[in-house]
């Protein structure tokens, strides 16, 4: 009975069929997924939706559990045993291949590939004549199995599909790539024999393809005659921007190079020891992310980048207006889709930039987007609480408006830091970081003066007067000096003077409720001169 069935790698692995020593493409890794496929297949589910952009990869796993025939049909083929053999012209039609299903006299799966745009609205036939089969074929050894890259379902079948996402390539699949690869390429004696990382490589094709994998290592041999990382991940940005859900960020900056900001960087290296086997083994559990709220200009998006460096894992940032576009009820399926890739590229971190504005609207879209953008957030809040991937969200926030209260509890997220104004100290250091960066010694400086003159500025405010004064210093053909920033600082207005309501309404109420990203510190009161009238 299926309620006693003990999966074993025997069972799928039949000796007479498939050679485990020397055909190990499939990895212990990849055993849940086909396991569940020969359950449903051995319970006799009659239809099973499998959703993968990876068809021949699936089909190779089915063809392990498959003790029958397998029949494979396309639109441009029609069904064929195996998928080899010459077009079925009569069964290309999609209702005269469900009709060879039923008339068939072979036990056994019958998989139909990219299936899904005839089971859209304008089929009936195609929809009914599926109804009919599922109940036919439970008293037959027969199961349906479409594999598309997009989920469609008429509401008629939603009770009969069983739905199934194929993972990606995991380690294991991935290291058995780079082996054969690389084996390959050093035995034809095409090239010297390839050094290097092995796992840096491996970490760096999570969340891709096989034929991707297979690309990209390639193409990599092809132009660097070894596994170059920077080829390997300026080809990952571009597959993961073309998907549109998610923007990959390969960043170099280093946290030593914020100013400032003292607690929260010790908590982010704390966090980033997390991720190793050791904290699985202590107990510890993946941190699940962070919401910084704070000023313009104060460096949230910065620190984002730079944690994503320390940590030296994939920035991922999600963008709610690539998740919101597109026809309706697309946007549930497209934040699913990004979080799924999200969780086949982790470790990494889950960026959302301005994140009260992208949930902005939450609460009244019943009545524009028809509850849309209410579902959206609902599905990532749900992500946040359930996800037990190594997956860490990083939040940025300017307002307090338009946060979520379901975002900012414990459980969700680790903590809120408060990233205030920046002190003194911290301006000095602002200072010396962006002179430093445009090539000058900051002794040359008096970094005092500028301070002094720099009260409730941004670190942005503070480089743009640097940029500025550099051109006021080219333009006169002498070098930068003090005069040149205190004159861009002057001229200019901080967003502290003319956002003030908004800033200290957030001030006041982060108070009690989020932790200070900088150490305390006080701001010395300006010295009222005595003057006698």
């Amino acid at each position: 009975m299926v309620k006693n069935f003990k999966y074993s790698k025997k069972h799928i692995f039949n000796e007479q069929k498939f050679n485990f020593e020397k055909q190990i493409w499939i990895i212990y890794e990849m055993l849940d997924i086909i396991s569940e496929i020969d359950m449903l297949v051995r319970a006799r589910y009659p239809l099973i939706y499998i959703i993968s952009n990876e068809e021949n990869r699936v089909i190779k796993g089915i063809k392990t559990i498959s003790k029958n025939s397998l029949w494979i049909w396309s639109y441009s083929t029609g069904f064929r045993r195996d998928g080899r053999g010459a077009v079925n012209e009569p069964t290309k039609d999609p209702l005269q291949a469900l009709k060879f299903i039923n008339n068939n006299r072979d036990k056994g799966i019958y998989i139909l590939l990219d299936y899904h745009p005839f089971l859209e609205d304008g089929n009936p036939d195609v929809v009914r004549f599926f109804r009919e089969l599922t109940m036919i074929l439970k008293g037959f050894i027969k199961n349906i199995i479409i594999i598309s890259s997009i989920l469609t379902i008429p509401p008629e079948l939603e009770k009969d599909i069983t739905v199934l996402d194929f993972p990606l390539p995991k380690k294991g699949e991935i290291g058995k790539l780079y082996d054969d690869i690389k084996g390959d390429v050093e035995h034809d004696g095409r090239i010297p024999p390839i050094n290097g990382n092995k796992q840096h490589v491996i970490r760096a094709l999570t969340g891709l393809t096989e034929t991707e994998i297979e690309n990209i290592l390639y193409k990599s041999i092809i132009k660097h005659r070894r596994f170059d990382i920077d080829t390997i991940i300026s080809i990952k940005k571009q597959i993961i921007r073309k998907a549109g859900k998610l923007e990959y960020f390969h960043t170099t900056e280093s946290i030593d190079n914020v100013g400032g900001y003292d607690n929260f960087k010790e908590w982010i290296n704390k966090r980033g020891n997390a991720f190793s086997d050791e904290a699985r083994s202590f107990g510890i559990p993946y941190p699940k992310g962070v919401l910084l709220l704070g000023v313009q200009g104060c460096g949230k998006s910065l620190l984002c980048k730079c944690a994503a460096s320390l940590w030296k894992v994939p920035l991922l940032r999600l963008d709610m207006g690539r998740i919101m576009a597109g026809i309706v009820g697309s946007s549930e399926d497209n934040m699913k889709k990004a979080l799924d890739l999200a969780v086949d590229v982790a470790p990494c971190i889950l960026w959302i930039d301005e994140v009260d504005k992208a949930f902005s609207g939450l609460g009244s879209s019943n009545f524009s987007d028809g509850g849309t953008t209410d579902r959206v957030v609902a599905s990532f809040l749900t992500f946040l609480q359930e996800n037990t991937a190594p997956v860490f969200v990083m939040a940025t926030a300017n307002a307090i408006q338009g946060l979520p209260p379901a975002l900012i509890r414990k459980g969700r997220i680790d903590e809120i830091f408060w990233m205030d104004l920046p002190s003194p100290s911290e301006r000095a250091d602002i200072f010396r970081i962006h002179i430093t960066k445009r090539g000058r010694d900051v002794e040359n400086y008096n970094i005092p003066a500028l301070v002094d003159v720099s009260h409730k500025y941004s670190g942005a405010e503070i480089e743009a007067s640097i940029v500025s004064g550099l051109y006021d210093a080219f333009d006169d053909g002498v070098e930068l000096c003090n005069d040149h920033i205190i004159n861009s600082l002057k001229t200019a207005v901080p967003l502290s003077i003319t956002m003030a309501e908004s800033i200290n309404a957030m001030r006041q109420w982060s108070t009690n409720r989020a932790r200070p990203a900088s150490l305390p510190h006080e701001e010395p009161e300006r010295r009222k001169r005595g003057i006698e009238l």
